[in-house]
């Protein structure tokens, strides 16, 4: 988090955690004098913050000078995750409209190309791709990829495009397949006989979404997926590094 004289950049959580860390970063604002080694404040997480988490956090300080500013934007920013979204359905718009507002790029793909909005998120980049399936191939390494396109046709085209992938690179951090445990097992019969096979499929899942919503809603089923692949993302990040 940087804490500028007139604005905040990022946050640490919030709570009385981070109200601290602003009063004693505006503290050394005022005081104007900079200097030049990062020093280390502790933080008990008990009584004396108005808190009942236990631990302790350990907070470091750097002066930042105006030189600095663009870097800084770099390095609290990280490695942002990618998201290819194959359909630009009622689920499909409803999907960017949430990640619109998240810290993670999107490429929105559809053989349709009127099917886009006019107007999107400085984080979403429209792709129109005819045959869809032939934007598998260019997709950023890591990427998680959502299926939901018009067509059951074009799905089926999509993910065995992904499955190729996977067999070829393993680079795909997951593949989710709108549709219901029927259509998975239709699908999984014509990719079988294309000869893919169980292994190919452990890396697919569908349905898609949260267990336990049942709504059919495009909002809430968009809801359901995202929160689903905000979980796998972070479990992505905890696999080693050779995964």
């Amino acid at each position: 988090m940087a804490v500028l004289p007139d604005a905040l950049i990022n946050t640490l959580g919030g709570g009385q955690l981070e109200y601290q860390a602003i009063q004693e970063a505006k503290r050394l604002l005022q005081l104007g004098v900079p200097f030049t080694e990062p020093f280390v404040n502790r933080y008990p997480l008990g009584p004396s913050l108005g808190q009942c988490c236990g631990g302790v956090v350990h907070l470091s300080f750097e002066w930042l000078s105006s030189s600095g500013l663009e870097p800084l934007g770099k390095r609290l920013q990280g490695p942002e995750p990618d998201l290819a979204l194959f359909g630009g359905g009622h689920v499909g718009q409803a999907i960017v409209q949430l990640m619109e507002k998240l810290p993670w790029q999107v490429t929105w793909i559809d053989s349709r190309e009127s099917i886009f909005p006019q107007s999107v998120g400085h984080n979403i980049e429209l792709e129109h791709s005819e045959p869809v399936h032939s934007a598998v191939a260019h997709l950023k390494p890591h990427a998680h990829v959502l299926i939901m396109s018009f067509s059951h046709a074009e799905d089926l085209d999509v993910l065995q495009q992904c499955l190729v992938r996977q067999r070829e690179r393993h680079d795909l951090s997951s593949i989710g397949l709108i549709g219901s445990a029927t259509k998975w097992a239709t699908f999984k019969s014509r990719l079988s006989q294309r000869g893919f096979s169980e292994a190919d499929f452990l890396g697919v899942q569908c349905p898609i979404g949260i267990e336990g919503i049942h709504s059919k809603e495009p909002e809430i089923i968009a809801v359901s997926v995202v929160a689903q692949l905000l979980r796998t993302q972070e479990r992505t990040q905890l696999l080693p590094a050779n995964y």
